[in-house]
């Protein structure tokens, strides 16, 4: 089974909250550039994938949205984690960050 969440927060950058994971998780990020994404930051552990993505996109990637996620507009930046199996711990800690919000699980 494979579990996707994704959280949302207004009071974090793209690079602030990676860096916040870094110390949090002890994750270390990698920023890449996407002419639809944008700039985002990515790692990979043995939890699984996790990606720090602003919800604003690049200016050539508009469509009739500029968002993401436009059921989220007043979200600055997301943070999606696909994980193998359930991780409630996880999700303990990320609940412990301040202006981090759970927005979304899927599940198959």
């Amino acid at each position: 089974m494979t579990d996707y969440d994704v959280y949302g927060t207004r009071a974090h950058t793209t690079s602030e909250l990676a860096r916040l994971l870094t110390g949090h998780l002890g994750v270390a990020f990698t920023e890449r550039d996407s002419d639809y994404r944008g700039v985002y930051q990515v790692a990979y552990d043995t939890r699984g994938r996790i990606e720090v993505q602003p919800n604003a996109l690049p200016r050539d990637a508009v469509d009739q949205d500029d968002l993401r996620w436009p059921e989220h507009p007043t979200v600055q930046v997301f943070l999606e984690i696909t994980t193998p199996h359930p991780d409630p711990t996880l999700h303990r800690r990320l609940g412990s960050l301040t202006g981090l919000v759970h927005l979304y699980h899927e599940a198959w």
